[in-house]
C-alpha cells in the first residue's frame, strides 16, 4: 500500500510558504490507517520499546493504537496548560514560530524504554523538545518514529543518536 496516496498536500497552510501535508484522508481510511500502524509496530518491536510517548496532538492519533495493540502504556506530552499535575517543561522552536511541551512529573519511568511517535518531522523542534522531556524523566529514547518526514527541512540532523523511522518522505 503506498501511504503517499492518503495524503493532501495543503498549500499555504498554516501560513504563506507552508505546504502542509495532512494525514486526515489516511487516518479517515481504516485500511490506510491500520496499514500504517503495523508498521509502527513492528518498528516498535524492532527497537524493544515498553512505553510510547506521543506529542500533542497528533502523536497521540499513532502513538495509542499502538500502545493499545502491543498492551504497552501511552504517555502523551502536552502543550502548556494541558496537564494538571506537576510538570516538566521544554521550549523550542518551530519552522514558523515557537512553543513549549509539557510531561508530567513521574508519568515516564526512570530506566523506561521509550518508543516516541509523531505525525511529522519538519525542522526537529518538537521532536527535540519530546526528547527532552524523555531523558530528563531518566528514561531512554529507544526509537523515534514518524508517519511523514520532510527531507528538506534537516530535522533529521538533530536524530543522529537514534534509531528514526520515517513511513513517508517528501
Amino acid at each position: 500500500m503506498n501511504l503517499k496516496d492518503y495524503i493532501a498536500n495543503v498549500p499555504d497552510f498554516p501560513i504563506p510558504g507552508i505546504q502542509f501535508k495532512d494525514i486526515t484522508p489516511l487516518i479517515g481510511d481504516g485500511k490506510a490507517f491500520q496499514h500504517a500502524t503495523e508498521l509502527f509496530i513492528e518498528f516498535t518491536k524492532e527497537v524493544g520499546a515498553d512505553v510510547i510517548v506521543g506529542p500533542d496532538a497528533r502523536g497521540f492519533i499513532f502513538g495509542c493504537p499502538v500502545a493499545t495493540q502491543l498492551g504497552l502504556g501511552f504517555v502523551p506530552v502536552r502543550k502548556p496548560g494541558k496537564l494538571p499535575r506537576e510538570v516538566i517543561s521544554y521550549k523550542y522552536d518551530l519552522e514558523y514560530g515557537s512553543n513549549e511541551l509539557c510531561l508530567h512529573k513521574g508519568d515516564i519511568k526512570p530506566a523506561a524504554k521509550v518508543l516516541i511517535i509523531d505525525d511529522l518531522l519538519a525542522t526537529g523542534g518538537t521532536i527535540e523538545a519530546t526528547i527532552a522531556l524523555v531523558e530528563q524523566s531518566g528514561a531512554e529514547v529507544v526509537g523515534i518514529a514518524f508517519l511523514v518526514e520532510l527531507e528538506d527541512l534537516n530535522g533529521r540532523k538533530k536524530l543522529d543518536a537514534y534509531k528514526v523511522l520515517s513511513l513517508m518522505k517528501y
